[in-house]
């Protein structure tokens, strides 16, 4: 049987809160060192890989020693010589100029002469069985991935410190999850005008608490950033958990997101592994690349929690999936159309919470038409307004908070304006919602 690795013959001590603390900010210290990183934008996503491997390895060993138990066959995701154990786990191990080589060529020489692709050359070209698998996920993950350090010496510390979790615990996890979530927040007020993929927890909290996602529905995010209602939902499903039953429909079946843009789907991906969820279903896609009207009731979902891109613009050929007199540069009107033909008819009418700016409710012309079959197909039975600031300082628009299901035309809507309080006088990055 398979064990995880020991020292001394003596299973790994857990690593307090504290200490999971000391590592990532050691880790990041390192980082400021070398001369391929510039800020925070640059660190958290070296950390992430870094970190995805070793949580990969981790849950490798626990998929082998589960496989040998059952007497099944056990397929790696990963072979020799690019899995963690194999060339980062051994503290004296490959470094400097060799570890840059190793990682960043399209081939490496080895020390006898034998000739293989590079780590991440190799990682890229990963093929999954039909359907996809771990293999295609990793693939995806590491074709939009660049290993900025210059640095090997600077990058052995750094993996030497990564190595000192233990993903096999779940406490572990857990306080890393915590971790990552502040990292996150750090990096968002590092990023100025890329800030566009994050939506304050509190919102996001908020929003899932009103849907209220249960056990055995399928919960979508096409636009999800690095994670945040996606994490959310999951932790709130979770709770619903009772038996193992329950454990693996939320494993398998319940939650999928979709983010086209190579950095937040990396960061997706590391904080949902880091919150539970084993394998998430994200697709790297543009989520508005399909024809509406191809859409049918295979591809609909119970609930849809978004906050998508708006302001942007799409290319022509993105445009042409839509009806010809809704068709629009706006993207949020977009991906409300999208949210609206994804929402499951029977037998439980599906519902959603949308992030949407002031246009997409005030607006005229094509705004006006995609509103009107919103309030005569769906009942659009909430709106919040958010208070000015909540997006501070990455936009100052105007932002509301839609609640619609697919059960009845509008009749009714609540509409709650949610003030500043009276000692406030706006949201800051430091001092959010």
């Amino acid at each position: 049987m398979v064990t995880l690795k020991r020292e001394n013959g003596k299973t790994p001590a857990p690593t307090t809160a504290q200490q999971l603390g000391s590592i990532i900010k050691s880790a990041r210290d390192i980082m400021r060192k070398d001369k391929g990183l510039n800020g925070d934008l640059d660190r958290l996503p070296m950390l992430t890989w870094i970190m995805f491997l070793k949580f990969l390895d981790d849950m490798e060993y626990i998929r082998e020693e589960e496989a040998n138990m059952a007497g099944e066959r056990f397929r790696p995701a990963l072979e020799a010589p690019y899995r963690w154990r194999d060339w980062a786990s051994d503290e004296s191990g490959i470094t400097g100029p060799d570890l840059i080589t190793f990682i960043n060529n399209d081939e490496f020489v080895w020390p006898d002469g034998s000739r293989t692709p590079g780590l991440f050359a190799y990682l890229r070209n990963l093929q999954g069985a039909e359907g996809g698998d771990r293999r295609t996920v990793i693939a995806t993950v590491f074709r939009g991935t660049v290993n900025r350090m210059i640095n090997g010496y600077l990058l052995r510390d750094i993996i030497n410190k990564i190595n000192g979790i233990h993903f096999t615990s779940s406490d572990e996890i857990h306080t890393l999850g915590h971790l990552y979530e502040s990292m996150l927040k750090e990096m968002r007020d590092a990023a100025g005008d890329s800030g566009e993929f994050y939506t304050p927890r509190a919102v996001v909290r908020f929003m899932v608490e009103v849907l209220d996602p249960r056990l055995g529905e399928t919960v979508l995010d096409p636009a999800c950033g690095t994670g945040g209602f996606l994490v959310e939902a999951y932790t709130h499903m979770e709770k619903q958990c009772q038996t193992i039953q329950d454990r693996q429909a939320l494993q398998s079946s319940s939650i999928y997101g979709g983010e086209a843009k190579s950095l937040p789907y990396l960061l997706a991906q590391m904080n949902l592994l880091l919150h539970g969820l084993e394998a998430p279903t994200i697709d790297p896609g543009n989520s508005l690349r399909y024809p509406l009207k191809e859409i049918g009731d295979r591809d609909r979902v119970d609930v849809i929690l978004t906050n998508p891109p708006f302001g942007g613009e799409e290319e022509r050929g993105i445009l042409s999936n839509f009806p010809a007199d809704k068709q629009t540069a706006e993207t949020a009107l977009l991906f409300l159309q999208l949210i609206m033909r994804k929402l499951r008819r029977s037998p439980t009418p599906g519902r959603a919470g949308v992030v949407v700016p002031n246009g997409t409710l005030f607006g005229d012309g094509i705004s006006a038409r995609i509103k009107e079959e919103l309030l005569k197909e769906f009942n659009l039975h909430t709106i919040v307004r958010l208070p000015n600031g909540v997006f501070a300082p990455y936009t100052g628009i105007p932002t509301n908070l839609l609640f619609f299901d697919r059960s009845d035309p509008t009749k009714y809507i609540w509409y709650y304006e949610q003030r500043m309080p009276t000692s406030r006088k706006n949201y800051t990055k430091t001092q959010p919602i």
